[in-house]
Parts: structure tokens; sequence; C-alpha cells
């Protein structure tokens, strides 16, 4: 090794070849800008460590919810597109060889088809009453659920069992409870000396009749749901309110259902939807063991969106037809989303 007795900083030997500088005798800016790019490379370090970090993870994530994709693409997704281009075509599912049309089923449904017309406003009407009434009904007993008494376990489980039965079960029940000889219902009106109706014979009773059971079965819904929500307010504000003075109304009112403006957001949000999609109460009820009509009730007073798009598609074998139907009711259903997201949404506070 060769020394050579030069400035600090400079060189201070050769070792096979190579340059060594003395780093105690160093220059202070050199010393400076060793630290600082230590100091630079660490955070560096960490940052690429996150990343990589958050990486693995976010596969993780992905592969555990692998097999729930997977199902939801097969099942529901694509199936959804397929229907948007079935749209286009004159097909009657048995044929191999579909007829493009274009937008004529469009033309057709909008413009020239009577019965879908009446399907849309008696859609429309059964929603408009079972939602409301479902809800109201719900958001009362719930109420009443929610206070400590005797056998409330019991009743929360009674109230709740409509919505958990076979759907078709409870509606061939309600068609016998509708008979118009002997029937429930005109036995109670028969009682009360009131004529007796044929409910799901006459064109004026057959709706009304359906919404009386939707609103049965999907109250004990309602009632889950808000007794939810019900459970996720302190205590502590309804005890501050009582000592302040304040009477039971006035505590609903002013504390219970603003704090219960989230769940009453979600049940609206999801009975809307259900509502617009009703098929199989009306299916059985007009052409099971109460009715001797066609399906869809006497005259079609029966008739909804998503029983008409059924009967198009499995009875008529007017695949493409139906499919316009699905597209529209799709729209329908995705307006009347947005509206009231965009009405009810600034209303609604989660904290």
């Amino acid at each position: 090794m060769l020394h050579a007795e030069l400035e600090p900083g400079r060189i201070t030997g050769v070792e096979d070849g190579q340059t060594r500088i003395c780093a105690a005798h160093a220059e202070p800016p050199i010393i400076f800008a060793m630290a600082k790019s230590a100091a630079l490379e660490a955070p560096r370090g960490q940052a690429r460590l996150r990343r990589t970090r958050a990486v693995r993870e976010g596969l993780e994530a992905y592969a555990f919810l692998a097999p729930a994709l997977l199902l939801l693409i097969v099942f529901l997704l694509l199936p959804a597109f397929w229907v948007f281009g079935l749209s286009l075509f004159r097909w009657d599912l048995i044929s191999s060889n579909p007829d493009y049309v274009g937008l004529a089923n469009f033309d057709r449904l909008l413009g020239r088809d009577e019965l879908f017309r009446k399907s849309v406003f008696q859609t429309v009407y059964f929603v408009a009453v079972t939602v409301p009434v479902s809800m109201a009904l719900g958001l009362l007993m719930a109420v009443l659920l929610n206070a400590k008494m005797p056998g409330r376990d019991f009743m929360r489980t009674a109230i709740f069992t409509p919505y958990v039965m076979p759907l078709v079960a409870t509606v061939i029940i309600w068609s016998f409870m509708f008979h118009p000889y002997a029937g429930v219902f005109n036995a109670v009106l028969n009682a009360f000396h009131l004529p007796k109706l044929n409910w799901l014979d006459n064109p004026r009773t057959v709706l009304p009749a359906i919404i009386f059971y939707s609103v049965w079965q999907h109250t004990g819904y309602n009632v889950v749901i808000f007794l939810a929500g019900l459970a996720n307010i302190p205590p502590e504000l309804q005890e501050a309110a009582r000592v302040d003075g304040a009477r039971a109304w006035s505590r609903f009112w002013r504390l219970t259902w603003p704090l219960l403006a989230p769940t009453t957001y979600f049940v609206l949000l999801v009975s809307i939807i259900g509502s617009f999609k009703v098929i199989v109460p009306i299916l059985v009820f007009t052409g099971g063991v109460g009715g001797t009509g066609s399906g869809g009730g006497p005259d079609n007073a029966a008739e909804t969106i998503g029983y008409y798009l059924y009967t198009q598609a499995f009875y008529s074998f007017h695949a493409g037809y139906a499919g316009a139907i699905s597209v529209l009711l799709f729209l329908i259903i995705l307006a009347v989303t947005f509206v009231q997201m965009g009405v009810l949404s600034r209303r609604v506070f989660y904290s």
C-alpha cells in the first residue's frame, strides 16, 4: 500500500488499484452530504415497503373476493348485458337464428302496447300504496316493540315470520282467505252486515287484495330494520328529553325520527325496488285457488310490469320483447332511485 500525505479529504492511499478517501479527515461538506443521503434513503425504503405491503394486501383481498365476484359476474352482470342485446332481436327462445330488429321492440312497447301502459300505471299504484303503508306500520310496530313488555321477543318473531315463510305457500293460504264464499275476509264483512266481495275475480278489488297481502308480507322485514335503527340511538338522549319534560310524541318527532333517517332511507330504497319487481303474488293469486280468471286478474286489472315481462318471456315466448320490457323496467327503477337519492340523501345524516 502506498501512502501520500495530502490535505484533509484528499487521497490518503491506494490499495489494489482503488483510491481511498479518509472519512475521518473528510471535509465537512462531504460529511453533510453523506448524512443527508442516508436520511433521504430511509423514508424511500419505508415508502417502498408500504407500497409492497399494500399491493400484497390488495391481491389477498381480491383472492378472497374472487369466488363471490365470479358468481356475481356469471349469474348477474353477464345476463344483464345479454338482456340489453336481446332487446334488439326478435326471438322465441327456440329458433337458432334470432332476427335483428333494432329498436322495433321499444317502438312497439312505447307507442302501440296499451297493456304495457296499463301495467306501468298499475305498478306505480301498487308501489305508491304498498311502500308507505308497510313502512308506516313497520315503524309503528318497531317503536312499540322497542319498549320493554312481556312477550316482546315472541311478538318480534311472530311479526317477522311472514317475511321468511315460503312465498307461494302464504299466497295460497291467503287465496283461501279471499274466497268469495268460505273466506275469512268475507266472514268478517258478513259479521258487520256488509256485502261480500269477490276479491280476486273483481277488477276493482283484485289489486287492493294483492296490496293487502304484500303489506302483511313485507311489514315484518321493515320492523326488524327499524328495530336495528332504534337500537343504535343512545338511550341517554331519550332520558334527557324525558327529564326535560318532552312528551312521547315530541320525543319521537324531534329526536327518534331524525336519528332514524339513515334507516328510513334504506328501507324506502329497498322497498321501492322490490315493489317494482313484484311477480309471484300476482302469478299465484290470479291463476291459483282463489281466482278463476286468467293470469293478471280479470280485465288484466292486476297486471304489473314484472308480471307482464314474465308472461311475454315464458308464456308467449317473445324473448326479445321481454328483453325490451326488462330494459325499460331497469331504466324506470334507476330513474326513481336517482330521484330519491337526489332529494333525500341531503336530508340523511349518519352521525
